[in-house]
């Protein structure tokens, strides 16, 4: 179902950075974590994705070659190294959703939609001063966020929290009473990252009617900027961390 890594990914991202309750964020983060220098400091990813395996065969299926996704970031340490932490994503198709199983990735069920933009007609905002995009993700018959940004100007830097190295936990639950839960740390590997197209401007986000009330306590309590821009990253088996963390 999953084809051995490496992976390679390509599409374009609508990003909005904002803080949560500090508290709340700490919570979310394991042994081995700790809060970054700007408490509560977070963003919101959503995107269009494209991806193949090392054969490239995917991309003669499209169906099986795209979905999209929203994941919630939170800004964190590693040993005093700034890191990010995935505590809820959204996929709308099975393999990314076991791929994020494999990973470590806390990956569910959603839709997600994002404003497309093409070089032709006006069905489409084009990246320049004014222009505006939106995207939204729902779950379980529920919107979780939806978020807008109106491009004021082009940036040369990727938008904060956005070229982080991630750090997963893969969690297996014991099978069998009295048997100990599979739970180990790993760090995500990426190669080949770039970024393109990067506009800036002001952003819009607003969570719903959320019936998770983990996810409703990363709600924004005030905002940052949003940025519309096209990544891709090759994904290589991660790295388990070791020594296992200390406790914080």
């Amino acid at each position: 179902m999953v084809p051995a890594p490496p992976w390679h990914f390509a599409g374009d991202a609508l990003w909005v950075t904002y803080h949560a309750d500090p508290e709340a964020v700490a919570a979310f983060l394991p042994a081995g974590l700790r809060p970054g220098p700007e408490p509560g400091a977070a963003a919101i990813g959503f995107y269009d994705w494209q991806w193949c395996s090392e054969s490239g065969g995917e991309l003669d299926d499209p169906v099986r070659a795209r979905f999209s996704e929203c994941l919630i970031v939170l800004d964190c340490l590693l040993d005093g190294r700034p890191v990010a932490r995935v505590p809820f994503a959204w996929v709308d198709s099975a393999v990314p959703l076991v791929r994020g199983l494999i990973q470590g990735m806390p990956k569910a069920f959603g839709s997600v939609w994002l404003t497309r933009s093409f070089p032709v007609g006006r069905a489409g905002p084009r990246r320049e001063a004014g222009a505006r995009f939106s995207a939204v993700a729902s779950a379980d018959g529920r919107r979780i966020a939806s978020a807008s940004v109106t491009l004021s100007a082009a940036s040369h830097a990727p938008p904060p929290l956005s070229d982080r190295t991630l750090v997963h936990t893969r969690h297996f639950p014991a099978w069998e009473p009295g048997e100990s839960a599979l739970e180990e740390l790993v760090t995500s590997a990426t190669s080949g990252t770039e970024f393109a197209g990067i506009w800036a401007g002001e952003a819009e986000l607003s969570f719903h009617d959320i019936a998770d009330p983990g996810v409703a306590a990363l709600a924004p309590v005030d905002l940052g900027r949003g940025y519309v821009f096209s990544y891709a990253e090759t994904l290589a088996p991660g790295r388990r961390l070791r020594p296992p963390p200390e406790s914080r």
